[in-house]
Formats: structure tokens, sequence, C-alpha cells
């Protein structure tokens, strides 16, 4: 799509929304629902919450910045004796903090649903709490959907109907650092079929990135700019020098408003180029059609499940690529994120692999690939 043609589609696609879209192999799990079963509950949701820290294997480094923890909220849903778990992660570009998302859980009040299976207006009542907030709205939507998925005692992949045989491959990420952490972490994927590397602080540094890792392994890369490059004529240059190097796809590669030089790089790029800061929630999707092949989603940037599902929906509309992302989060978050995987051509569901402090059990990595369960809602048990 030219610039031209871009330009008249946001122009004609206005206010376009989206169509909206038992065996349990956890002991865990078990003994928690017949516990639940005996003790019973009341029919009145109540939400709690209380902040974690996630702990990073290693200093995480992107291009412009580096972290050893993820402050996160975990939230609880409760009713009938039944519990849903969820979960804020918010890495510091989002803006949030735990104290900012425990301001807003505190104003939630679900006393006012007759029943969890409202999502749909539950959480039309959340966004409007304010207007960003995204990840704490996340860990309300989360808790949501594993609590009614144990009441239906299903999985979300059986409830909207995907095969769980669909799901790609995960990413494992490594992010900017010296040579000899880069080989480290690059001998720590190994049991992965696809390194994602974080880029863009500048062209040394990148292509020393990308050539120390090509010395110890030729597995696919993904890269991620993090908009680093801020010239387009500079960003195509790096990506025809990537795709000389087995690498499949590029995330964000340049400044996320520079929308009509990014639409110029994906017109000449020969790899894909996936928005990542660009896209935040479902209305950011039709103004990025045609300045980008596709798209990331991500739980904490668009509010959670419910929202994500209709990303996917318009994104297939508009014959969008698809990838599936996360922050640094607990198996709880990557769980839930992974039920919407089979709809997707990639994945980055590392986030509970980076950290060494985790406290659910839930979706696995078999041989690089993302593998659901059978567990009811997101699929976790609570270590």
């Amino acid at each position: 799509m030219t610039l031209t043609s871009r330009r008249n589609f946001i122009k004609s696609a206005g206010l376009l929304t989206a169509a909206t879209a038992l065996v349990n192999p956890f002991d865990l799990f078990a003994q928690t629902k017949r516990r639940s079963a005996l003790k019973g509950g009341s029919k009145k949701m109540v939400l709690s919450f209380r902040p974690y820290d996630a702990q990073m294997r290693h200093v995480f480094t992107i291009a412009n910045s580096s972290r050893t923890t993820t402050p996160i909220v975990l939230t609880e849903i409760e009713w009938d004796g039944m519990v849903g778990y969820g979960e804020a992660a918010m890495p510091p570009y989002l803006g949030e903090t735990q104290n900012s998302v425990m301001d807003f859980l505190k104003k939630v009040d679900l006393s006012k649903f007759s029943s969890p299976f409202q999502i749909q207006d539950i959480m039309a009542y959340v966004d409007s709490l304010s207007i960003n907030n995204t990840a704490a709205k996340a860990a309300v939507d989360i808790a949501l959907h594993d609590l009614v998925g144990k009441i239906m005692e299903q999985p979300w992949w059986k409830i909207w109907g995907f095969n769980p045989e669909t799901t790609p491959n995960t990413s494992f990420t490594v992010g900017l650092d010296t040579e000899e952490v880069v080989v480290e972490k690059t001998k720590e994927a190994a049991p992965y079929k696809v390194i994602k590397v974080k880029l863009g602080r500048d062209e040394k540094t990148d292509k020393m990135m990308v050539n120390t890792i090509r010395s110890v392994t030729d597995t696919i890369i993904c890269v991620d700019a993090n908009q680093g490059w801020k010239d387009k004529h500079y960003a195509l240059d790096m990506i025809h020098w990537l795709n000389e190097r087995n690498v499949n796809m590029i995330e964000q590669p340049m400044p996320k408003l520079l929308l009509d030089e990014s639409a110029w790089v994906t017109e000449n790029s020969p790899l894909p180029v996936i928005a990542d800061e660009a896209c935040q929630r479902l209305t950011d999707i039709p103004k990025l059609k045609g300045a980008y092949h596709g798209i990331n989603i991500k739980l904490m940037k668009c509010t959670g499940m419910r929202e994500a599902r209709e990303m996917i929906s318009l994104a297939k509309a508009l014959h969008m690529r698809l990838m599936i992302g996360c922050m640094t989060e607990t198996s709880c978050a990557i769980s839930a994120a992974a039920q919407l995987a089979p709809e997707t051509e990639w994945a980055d569901l590392d986030g509970n692999l980076l950290i060494s402090n985790d406290v659910f059990k839930g979706m696995l990595i078999v041989d690089g690939k993302i593998t659901l369960n059978e567990l009811p809602g997101i699929g976790i048990a609570k270590l």
C-alpha cells in the first residue's frame, strides 16, 4: 500500500471497529477446586490485590533502559467459593507503578454486577474509570476470564474454539549487553527455535549483537528495535543487512509517531515490519494499515483478553499479520496471552522465563512451541 492509498484508507476507515469476535494435569488445581466446592462462597464478586516484584535472571536492557526487577500487582476475584487470578506487569515505559495500579483497583466496584459472566459490561465499566491504566485494567480482565473459565470448567482456547495445534514457537529474548553476556544468553536460549534480539542503540552495538549470536547459533532471529532507528534510510539499510542473517521479522524499527516514514520502510522492506509501541489498543489498528505489515498484541497495553480478542478479529479483517507478545510477567499473564496464541503467526511469550521467582505454574514451552494445557480458565495453578 502506497502512502497516498494508506492515507485514503485511514480516512475511509473512520471509526471502524472489530467484529467481536476436563482433563486436569495439575493436582494442585484439583485440590483447590475440591476445597472451594466444600467451602462454598458468596455470589458477590470480591476483588483483592497485592504488590509483587519479579526478579530478573539477568539485567534486562533495551535501547534506552535497563532493569533487574519488574513491579507487578497480583489480583484475585472470588465468587461462589472459586478464585480467578490476574496480574498487572509494569515496565517503566508504560507509565504505571504498583501504587498507581492499586489506587486504580481501589476504585473498581464489582458488587454492582450480578455475575462474572458479564465480562463485556464489567470491562466496559472498568475501562471507563480512567483514560489509561491499561495494565491495571488487564489485571481485572485476566482474573475475570480465569474465574469464568473455571466456572465453565473449560480453558479459554476451547471456549473461543481455537486449535491448540496451531500455536507458534515462542521466541526467547536476548537484551542488549556485552559480547560475553550475549554469548551466555544465546547458549541459554538453545532449547528455543527463535531468538528475539533487542537492537536500536547504535549501528556498532546492533551489529555486534547479531554477529555475536550468529557466532554461537544459526537459529532464526526476530528483531525488536524499540523505536531506536530515527532515519528511514538507515532503518531500511539495517533491515536489508538483517535479512541476510536469517532474521524473519522486525518490530518497531522507527519511532511510533513517524507513521509516514514507517510506511515507506514497510513498503520497501524485505522483512515483515510489525507495530509494537505504535499499537496499543483496538482503535490504533485502522491507522496502522499500510504503515506496518502487522501488529504485536500485548495484554498489558490493550486492557486484557477481551480487547485482545477483538484486535485479532479486526487485524484479520484488514489482512494484517499477528504477533502475541508480553512484558516481564509471571506465568499468570503469560498463560492468559497463550490462550490467544493459536490465532497468531509469531509469539514472544517468554516473560516468565526471564524471572527467577514465578508464583504460578501454567503454559509450557515444549521443544520451543507454546503448548496449551486442559486446565480451565487461563490454564494456571498457584505454586
